[in-house]
């Protein structure tokens, strides 16, 4: 295997160990998908392109969906057009058990701030300020799923002989989620506090980890579960390569790893 692959098996591997936001009907009553636990399979989908991070999730929930005996995926990445304009895209008609499923998939990172908004799950934003889980809840309740029920999407369902009637709407809806260090440990009633995988800081507080090591993945390698065989940064050395996001108000994902072996993920933010 190239070392291409073996990146993508361990990409493939943390996406996996990744749990659901939440578990059966959740926030705005959207149903969550579940999928039985299985062992880690190979990831065999050759990717020849260099595909964004969203676009990679994509692509590990359909290896992972073929696993499942029970599971037929019937149509992914479907582009729903009025004549030469493109309204939106479904993301994959499956059948679970012979029952038609239409399946949105989300994969994201969010910061908890309570300054945004008056309740927790409005307290849930990107990194860089710039989305939020609201956001993403409200664009899938009123644009993406609402799509399926468009004129426009009934000769795609006609070609797969579904009846519209007939489909359940679900998600698939992972998350990582950061806490600010000070609630690092805390439990929150409204998520699954699993997706909780590590805490954010400013450079203020930083420095009290300056007797620690650090590391910055690349963007694929957020997914993964922080390992010790890594290129580790000194404090001086991390602040400087730190400095080249924070300028340009990007909010990178870093792993640390304390005195005591101790490894751990977190953002350090520009806000």
């Amino acid at each position: 295997m190239h070392q291409k692959q073996k990146d993508l098996q361990l990409q493939y591997e943390g996406f996996l160990k990744t749990p659901f936001l939440w578990h059966g009907k959740g926030v705005f009553d959207l149903t969550q998908f579940e999928t039985p636990r299985s062992e880690t399979a190979p990831f065999t989908t050759v990717i020849k392109q260099k595909l964004r991070l969203g676009k990679l999730v994509e692509r590990f929930v359909s290896n992972e969906l073929q696993q499942y005996p029970s599971i037929e995926i019937l149509a992914e990445n479907i582009q729903i057009q009025n004549d030469k304009i493109t309204l939106g895209e479904l993301d994959c008609l499956l059948l679970q058990n012979n029952a038609p499923i239409h399946l949105e998939i989300i994969y994201k990172f969010y910061l908890y701030d309570t300054t945004v908004g008056t309740t927790e799950i409005e307290h849930w934003i990107g990194p860089n300020r710039r989305d939020s889980f609201v956001q993403k809840l409200t664009k899938l309740k009123d644009k993406q799923l609402p799509l399926l029920y468009s004129e426009y999407c009934k000769k795609y369902l006609d070609n797969l002989n579904l009846a519209i009637k007939n489909i359940e709407q679900q998600v698939y809806f992972k998350a990582q989620l950061f806490v600010p260090l000070k609630k690092y440990g805390e439990e929150l009633p409204q998520i699954n506090n699993e997706c909780i995988c590590g805490f954010y800081i400013n450079l203020q507080e930083l420095r009290q980890f300056s007797n620690c090591k650090f590391y910055i993945p690349n963007k694929h390698n957020w997914l993964l579960e922080p390992y010790t065989h890594v290129d580790w940064l000194n404090f001086d050395n991390f602040n400087t390569k730190l400095d080249v996001f924070l300028n340009e108000q990007n909010a990178p994902l870093c792993w640390l790893k304390k005195q005591n072996g101790t490894l751990i993920k977190f953002f350090v933010v520009w806000w």
